[in-house]
């Protein structure tokens, strides 16, 4: 859906994908449902549209809708840095992102690949 500012009429999605350091595949249970509430906090502070999102064992997907004002590797440093802090200062046990990450664009037509995509990662690693 087209999305408008004052000055300027957008529908930015980018596909986030980023893992924990030394690619640990601990984030399953209750760490995976802290970090997708997170997550969503996260969009809801900053003005995002988290359109969806997986948590994997080993890797994070997230498909996130931005105005035009917010840089790509903004988002990024944002969603991986306050959710580390909350998630470290919340809970026991600690949550550490590498400092890499991938980001990718995706316009109206491929919207909807990305959504099934990332909602098809939930049973792949069974």
């Amino acid at each position: 859906m087209v999305k408008s500012t004052r000055h300027a009429k957008y529908e930015l999605y980018y596909h986030i994908v980023f893992v924990p350091k030394y690619r640990r595949s601990n984030l399953t249970g209750k760490t995976k449902e802290r970090l997708e509430a997170i997550f969503a906090e996260i969009c809801e502070d900053k003005d995002l549209e988290l359109a969806e999102s997986e948590v994997m064992p080993d890797h994070v997907h997230l498909f996130i809708g931005s105005p035009p004002k917010n840089a790509p590797s903004l988002i990024v440093n944002w969603v991986k840095g306050i959710s580390a802090r909350k998630y470290n200062q919340r809970y026991d046990d600690r949550v550490k992102w590498t400092r890499s990450y991938y980001v990718g664009t995706a316009g109206s037509a491929s919207k909807g690949a990305v959504e099934q995509y990332i909602a098809e990662q939930e049973g792949s690693d069974e």
